[in-house]
Protein backbone atom coordinates (compact mmCIF):
# COMPACT_ATOMS: atom_id res chain seq x y z
CA UNK A 1 0.00 0.00 0.00
CA UNK A 2 2.79 2.51 0.94
CA UNK A 3 4.32 1.84 -2.61
CA UNK A 4 0.99 2.43 -4.45
CA UNK A 5 0.69 6.12 -2.64
CA UNK A 6 4.52 6.69 -2.96
CA UNK A 7 3.97 5.75 -6.76
CA UNK A 8 1.08 7.57 -7.17
CA UNK A 9 2.26 10.63 -5.03
CA UNK A 10 5.27 10.33 -7.67
CA UNK A 11 3.11 10.14 -10.79
CA UNK A 12 0.62 13.28 -9.46
CA UNK A 13 4.06 15.64 -8.58
CA UNK A 14 4.78 15.22 -12.07
CA UNK A 15 1.74 15.67 -13.94
CA UNK A 16 1.28 19.02 -12.15
CA UNK A 17 4.99 19.83 -13.01
CA UNK A 18 4.12 19.54 -16.32
CA UNK A 19 1.26 20.92 -16.18
CA UNK A 20 3.01 24.25 -14.79
CA UNK A 21 5.72 23.82 -17.94
CA UNK A 22 2.60 23.79 -20.39
CA UNK A 23 1.17 27.01 -18.82
CA UNK A 24 4.35 28.89 -18.92
CA UNK A 25 4.85 27.56 -22.59
CA UNK A 26 1.58 29.67 -23.44
CA UNK A 27 2.26 32.37 -21.38
CA UNK A 28 6.19 32.89 -23.01
CA UNK A 29 5.16 32.28 -26.37
CA UNK A 30 1.67 34.02 -26.33
CA UNK A 31 2.50 37.36 -23.97
CA UNK A 32 1.73 40.10 -26.46
CA UNK A 33 -0.56 38.21 -28.78
CA UNK A 34 -4.41 37.35 -28.98
CA UNK A 35 -4.20 34.32 -30.96
CA UNK A 36 -4.70 31.89 -27.89
CA UNK A 37 -5.77 29.08 -29.76
CA UNK A 38 -2.61 29.48 -31.82
CA UNK A 39 -0.19 29.59 -28.90
CA UNK A 40 -1.85 26.66 -27.14
CA UNK A 41 -1.33 24.46 -30.29
CA UNK A 42 1.96 25.35 -31.00
CA UNK A 43 3.17 24.63 -27.13
CA UNK A 44 1.58 21.05 -27.64
CA UNK A 45 4.16 20.33 -29.82
CA UNK A 46 6.63 21.79 -27.68
CA UNK A 47 5.92 19.50 -25.06
CA UNK A 48 6.80 16.39 -26.28
CA UNK A 49 10.52 17.33 -26.74
CA UNK A 50 11.31 18.86 -23.71
CA UNK A 51 9.47 15.73 -21.20
CA UNK A 52 11.36 13.82 -23.48
CA UNK A 53 14.89 15.35 -23.64
CA UNK A 54 14.31 16.02 -19.45
CA UNK A 55 13.53 12.53 -19.04
CA UNK A 56 16.50 11.31 -20.77
CA UNK A 57 18.68 13.30 -18.75
CA UNK A 58 17.07 12.45 -15.14
CA UNK A 59 16.17 9.39 -15.60
CA UNK A 60 19.64 7.96 -17.93
CA UNK A 61 22.14 10.50 -17.93
CA UNK A 62 22.62 11.76 -14.27
CA UNK A 63 21.58 8.05 -12.27
CA UNK A 64 24.25 6.05 -14.26
CA UNK A 65 27.44 8.77 -15.42
CA UNK A 66 27.40 11.65 -13.11
CA UNK A 67 26.11 10.28 -9.85
CA UNK A 68 28.37 7.35 -10.61
CA UNK A 69 31.50 10.08 -11.17
CA UNK A 70 31.75 8.61 -14.60
CA UNK A 71 32.59 12.70 -15.61
CA UNK A 72 34.05 11.80 -19.00
CA UNK A 73 31.01 9.87 -20.36
CA UNK A 74 28.39 12.08 -18.55
CA UNK A 75 30.21 15.16 -20.81
CA UNK A 76 30.05 13.17 -23.93
CA UNK A 77 27.19 11.81 -23.73
CA UNK A 78 25.58 15.26 -22.64
CA UNK A 79 27.36 16.95 -25.86
CA UNK A 80 25.52 14.27 -28.15
CA UNK A 81 22.34 14.91 -26.29
CA UNK A 82 22.41 18.57 -26.44
CA UNK A 83 22.94 17.74 -30.52
CA UNK A 84 20.55 15.45 -30.48
CA UNK A 85 17.90 18.36 -28.85
CA UNK A 86 18.81 20.94 -30.83
CA UNK A 87 17.74 19.36 -33.57
CA UNK A 88 14.64 17.99 -31.86
CA UNK A 89 13.69 21.26 -31.06
CA UNK A 90 13.97 22.71 -34.80
CA UNK A 91 11.93 19.97 -35.90
CA UNK A 92 9.32 20.48 -33.04
CA UNK A 93 8.89 24.34 -33.81
CA UNK A 94 8.72 23.86 -37.34
CA UNK A 95 5.83 21.61 -37.15
CA UNK A 96 4.38 23.55 -34.91
CA UNK A 97 4.43 26.08 -37.48
CA UNK A 98 3.01 24.22 -40.69
CA UNK A 99 0.79 22.13 -38.94
CA UNK A 100 -0.87 25.36 -36.19
CA UNK A 101 -0.82 27.61 -39.61
CA UNK A 102 -4.70 27.30 -40.33
CA UNK A 103 -5.32 28.91 -37.06
CA UNK A 104 -3.19 31.97 -38.19
CA UNK A 105 -5.32 35.20 -38.32
CA UNK A 106 -4.36 37.05 -41.32
CA UNK A 107 -2.68 40.08 -40.39
CA UNK A 108 -2.04 39.32 -36.76
CA UNK A 109 0.85 38.12 -34.99
CA UNK A 110 0.85 34.69 -32.89
CA UNK A 111 4.01 34.05 -31.76
CA UNK A 112 5.86 36.92 -30.31
CA UNK A 113 8.98 35.31 -29.53
CA UNK A 114 11.97 34.71 -31.96
CA UNK A 115 13.10 30.79 -32.60
CA UNK A 116 16.32 31.16 -30.60
CA UNK A 117 13.86 32.65 -27.58
CA UNK A 118 11.33 29.54 -27.96
CA UNK A 119 15.15 27.28 -28.41
CA UNK A 120 16.05 28.70 -24.74
CA UNK A 121 12.77 28.64 -23.84
CA UNK A 122 12.80 24.87 -23.87
CA UNK A 123 16.42 24.30 -22.44
CA UNK A 124 15.85 26.41 -19.48
CA UNK A 125 12.68 24.18 -18.74
CA UNK A 126 14.89 21.43 -19.02
CA UNK A 127 17.14 22.58 -16.95
CA UNK A 128 14.87 23.48 -14.06
CA UNK A 129 13.87 20.00 -14.20
CA UNK A 130 16.98 18.84 -14.06
CA UNK A 131 17.36 21.04 -11.14
CA UNK A 132 14.34 19.78 -9.24
CA UNK A 133 15.47 16.14 -10.08
CA UNK A 134 18.88 17.31 -8.24
CA UNK A 135 17.36 18.05 -5.04
CA UNK A 136 15.11 15.04 -5.18
CA UNK A 137 17.94 12.96 -5.84
CA UNK A 138 19.99 14.56 -2.61
CA UNK A 139 17.15 14.48 -0.33
CA UNK A 140 16.80 10.39 -1.40
CA UNK A 141 20.10 10.10 -0.96
CA UNK A 142 20.23 11.44 2.48
CA UNK A 143 17.10 9.87 3.61
CA UNK A 144 19.19 6.40 2.16
CA UNK A 145 22.13 7.32 4.23
CA UNK A 146 20.01 7.97 7.41
CA UNK A 147 18.69 4.91 6.84
CA UNK A 148 21.81 2.68 6.33
CA UNK A 149 23.68 4.42 9.57
CA UNK A 150 20.00 3.23 11.30
CA UNK A 151 20.81 -0.73 10.18
CA UNK A 152 24.83 -0.20 11.03
CA UNK A 153 23.94 1.11 14.49
CA UNK A 154 21.23 -1.30 14.77
CA UNK A 155 23.46 -3.92 13.98
CA UNK A 156 26.50 -2.83 16.23
CA UNK A 157 24.02 -2.79 18.84
CA UNK A 158 22.92 -6.11 18.25
CA UNK A 159 26.42 -7.20 18.14
CA UNK A 160 27.28 -5.54 21.55
CA UNK A 161 23.98 -7.31 22.95
CA UNK A 162 25.05 -10.74 21.64
CA UNK A 163 28.93 -10.18 22.98
CA UNK A 164 27.43 -9.00 26.19
CA UNK A 165 25.11 -12.06 26.35
CA UNK A 166 28.38 -14.07 25.40
CA UNK A 167 30.29 -12.62 28.17
CA UNK A 168 27.73 -13.15 30.62
CA UNK A 169 27.36 -16.95 29.54
CA UNK A 170 31.00 -17.52 30.07
CA UNK A 171 30.30 -16.21 33.71
CA UNK A 172 27.97 -19.31 34.78
CA UNK A 173 30.88 -22.00 34.38
CA UNK A 174 33.41 -20.14 35.61
CA UNK A 175 31.73 -19.62 38.65
CA UNK A 176 30.05 -22.61 39.02
CA UNK A 177 33.36 -24.62 38.24
CA UNK A 178 35.04 -22.65 41.53
CA UNK A 179 32.04 -23.41 43.94
CA UNK A 180 31.03 -27.14 42.60
CA UNK A 181 35.06 -28.21 43.17
CA UNK A 182 34.67 -26.87 46.82
CA UNK A 183 32.01 -28.55 47.42
CA UNK A 184 33.21 -31.89 46.09
CA UNK A 185 36.05 -31.54 48.03
CA UNK A 186 33.48 -31.57 51.09
CA UNK A 187 31.19 -34.17 49.39
CA UNK A 188 34.43 -37.04 49.27
CA UNK A 189 35.71 -35.88 52.68
CA UNK A 190 31.82 -36.16 54.17
CA UNK A 191 31.98 -32.96 56.22
CA UNK A 192 28.80 -31.67 57.89
CA UNK A 193 28.85 -28.42 56.23
CA UNK A 194 28.17 -30.16 52.49
CA UNK A 195 24.40 -29.30 52.96
CA UNK A 196 25.08 -25.96 54.14
CA UNK A 197 27.42 -25.28 51.29
CA UNK A 198 25.23 -26.31 48.55
CA UNK A 199 22.32 -24.18 49.87
CA UNK A 200 24.62 -21.02 49.68
CA UNK A 201 25.29 -22.14 46.47
CA UNK A 202 21.46 -22.39 45.49
CA UNK A 203 21.27 -18.77 46.79
CA UNK A 204 24.16 -17.53 44.53
CA UNK A 205 22.52 -19.65 41.56
CA UNK A 206 19.00 -18.05 41.89
CA UNK A 207 20.79 -14.88 41.55
CA UNK A 208 22.19 -15.83 38.37
CA UNK A 209 18.98 -17.15 37.05
CA UNK A 210 16.94 -14.54 37.49
CA UNK A 211 19.22 -11.06 37.62
CA UNK A 212 22.14 -11.88 35.36
CA UNK A 213 19.86 -11.06 32.16
CA UNK A 214 18.82 -7.71 33.76
CA UNK A 215 20.83 -4.85 32.29
CA UNK A 216 21.00 -3.60 35.97
CA UNK A 217 20.65 -4.75 39.44
CA UNK A 218 20.69 -2.60 42.70
CA UNK A 219 24.47 -2.61 43.97
CA UNK A 220 22.87 -3.95 47.78
CA UNK A 221 22.48 -7.25 45.77
CA UNK A 222 25.16 -7.49 43.81
CA UNK A 223 27.16 -6.87 47.36
CA UNK A 224 24.80 -9.31 49.04
CA UNK A 225 25.58 -11.80 46.31
CA UNK A 226 29.37 -11.09 47.12
CA UNK A 227 28.94 -11.59 51.17
CA UNK A 228 27.08 -14.93 50.21
CA UNK A 229 30.37 -16.05 47.91
CA UNK A 230 32.55 -15.19 50.84
CA UNK A 231 30.43 -17.09 53.19
CA UNK A 232 30.86 -20.06 50.67
CA UNK A 233 34.69 -19.36 50.82
CA UNK A 234 34.93 -19.43 54.38
CA UNK A 235 33.36 -23.10 55.12
CA UNK A 236 36.26 -23.94 52.86
CA UNK A 237 39.44 -21.86 54.18
CA UNK A 238 37.93 -22.48 57.67
CA UNK A 239 41.06 -21.03 59.92
CA UNK A 240 43.07 -19.98 57.16
CA UNK A 241 40.94 -17.74 56.23
CA UNK A 242 41.38 -13.61 57.09
CA UNK A 243 38.52 -11.16 54.94
CA UNK A 244 37.42 -7.69 56.08
CA UNK A 245 34.37 -6.57 53.90
CA UNK A 246 33.48 -3.26 54.41
CA UNK A 247 30.51 -0.57 52.64
CA UNK A 248 30.98 3.03 52.82
CA UNK A 249 28.83 5.97 52.12
CA UNK A 250 26.59 3.78 49.68
CA UNK A 251 23.42 4.93 48.18
CA UNK A 252 20.54 2.70 47.96
CA UNK A 253 19.53 3.08 44.75
CA UNK A 254 23.04 2.76 42.67
CA UNK A 255 22.72 0.50 40.12
CA UNK A 256 25.61 -1.89 37.93
CA UNK A 257 26.10 -4.93 35.83
CA UNK A 258 24.86 -7.83 37.34
CA UNK A 259 27.99 -10.33 38.72
CA UNK A 260 30.15 -7.12 37.41
CA UNK A 261 32.17 -7.28 41.05
CA UNK A 262 32.71 -10.89 41.88
CA UNK A 263 34.99 -11.91 39.40
CA UNK A 264 37.42 -9.78 41.55
CA UNK A 265 36.70 -12.12 44.81
CA UNK A 266 36.77 -15.27 42.61
CA UNK A 267 40.47 -14.33 41.54
CA UNK A 268 41.05 -13.61 44.63
CA UNK A 269 40.45 -16.90 46.60
CA UNK A 270 41.69 -18.74 42.77
CA UNK A 271 45.25 -17.16 42.81
CA UNK A 272 45.47 -15.62 46.68
CA UNK A 273 47.97 -17.82 48.44
CA UNK A 274 48.20 -18.44 52.01
CA UNK A 275 50.98 -16.23 53.70
CA UNK A 276 51.86 -16.68 57.57
CA UNK A 277 48.97 -19.29 57.79
CA UNK A 278 46.53 -16.97 56.58
CA UNK A 279 44.93 -16.03 52.96
CA UNK A 280 44.17 -12.38 53.44
CA UNK A 281 41.27 -10.81 51.51
CA UNK A 282 40.02 -6.93 52.16
CA UNK A 283 37.10 -5.48 50.54
CA UNK A 284 36.15 -2.27 50.40
CA UNK A 285 33.08 -0.77 48.62
CA UNK A 286 32.05 2.97 48.58
CA UNK A 287 31.55 6.31 47.28
CA UNK A 288 34.17 8.88 46.79
CA UNK A 289 34.17 12.28 44.93
CA UNK A 290 31.29 11.06 41.94
CA UNK A 291 32.80 7.64 41.77
CA UNK A 292 31.63 4.36 42.35
CA UNK A 293 34.85 2.39 44.64
CA UNK A 294 35.39 -0.88 44.32
CA UNK A 295 38.62 -1.86 45.76
CA UNK A 296 40.22 -5.42 46.96
CA UNK A 297 43.61 -6.55 48.35
CA UNK A 298 44.58 -10.31 48.37
CA UNK A 299 47.87 -11.94 49.47
CA UNK A 300 49.65 -13.99 46.98
CA UNK A 301 53.04 -15.47 46.16
CA UNK A 302 55.57 -12.51 46.02
CA UNK A 303 57.15 -14.59 42.44
CA UNK A 304 54.26 -16.24 40.92
CA UNK A 305 53.51 -15.12 37.81
CA UNK A 306 50.52 -12.72 37.32
CA UNK A 307 47.72 -14.85 35.57
CA UNK A 308 44.92 -13.04 33.74
CA UNK A 309 42.07 -15.81 34.21
CA UNK A 310 38.81 -15.72 32.54
CA UNK A 311 37.47 -13.61 34.73
CA UNK A 312 39.25 -10.42 34.61
CA UNK A 313 39.44 -10.68 30.88
CA UNK A 314 35.57 -10.92 31.15
CA UNK A 315 35.40 -7.66 33.37
CA UNK A 316 37.72 -5.57 31.08
CA UNK A 317 35.83 -5.91 28.31
CA UNK A 318 31.99 -5.94 30.13
CA UNK A 319 33.32 -2.41 31.44
CA UNK A 320 34.42 -0.99 27.90
CA UNK A 321 30.86 -2.41 26.67
CA UNK A 322 29.20 -0.73 29.82
CA UNK A 323 31.39 2.22 31.09
CA UNK A 324 33.34 3.58 28.13
CA UNK A 325 35.17 6.50 29.19
CA UNK A 326 33.77 6.32 32.78
CA UNK A 327 35.57 4.09 34.46
CA UNK A 328 38.81 3.94 35.76
CA UNK A 329 40.44 -0.30 36.43
CA UNK A 330 43.74 -0.38 38.37
CA UNK A 331 45.27 -4.18 38.82
CA UNK A 332 48.56 -4.56 39.96
CA UNK A 333 51.12 -6.56 42.14
CA UNK A 334 53.11 -5.47 45.10
CA UNK A 335 55.51 -7.83 47.16
CA UNK A 336 52.91 -10.33 48.92
CA UNK A 337 50.19 -8.72 47.75
CA UNK A 338 47.48 -8.54 44.45
CA UNK A 339 45.76 -4.66 44.43
CA UNK A 340 42.40 -4.18 42.19
CA UNK A 341 40.92 -0.99 42.14
CA UNK A 342 37.79 -0.08 39.91
CA UNK A 343 36.23 3.32 39.84
CA UNK A 344 32.69 3.75 37.94
CA UNK A 345 31.74 7.59 37.12
CA UNK A 346 28.31 8.67 38.77
CA UNK A 347 28.05 11.96 37.82
CA UNK A 348 25.62 12.19 35.32
CA UNK A 349 25.30 8.20 35.24
CA UNK A 350 22.39 7.24 32.92
CA UNK A 351 20.95 4.14 33.94
CA UNK A 352 22.46 0.88 32.59
CA UNK A 353 19.64 0.01 30.56
CA UNK A 354 20.84 3.09 28.37
CA UNK A 355 24.02 2.29 28.24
Amino acid sequence: MKKVLKYFSFLLVNVFFWIGVYSFYTYFLGYGSSNIEYVNSFSRYLMPVTILFSYFIILYLIPNYLLKKKYKLFLLYGGYTFIISFVAILLSVFYGLVFSSYLKEANSIVLTKSLALIILGVYFVVIIATAISFVVYSYLSNIKNEDLKNKILQAQLQLKQQELKLLKMQIHPHFLFNSLNTIYGFALAKKEEAPEMILKLSNLLDYILYQIDKPGVPLKSELEHIEDYISLEKMRFHDTLKVNVSFENLKSDMQVAPMLLIPFVENGFKHGAIIDGFLSIDILAKEEHGFFVFQMKNSCQKNEEKTKGIGLDNIRKRLEMLYANRYELDVNRQANEFYVELKIQLSDQKTIEDA
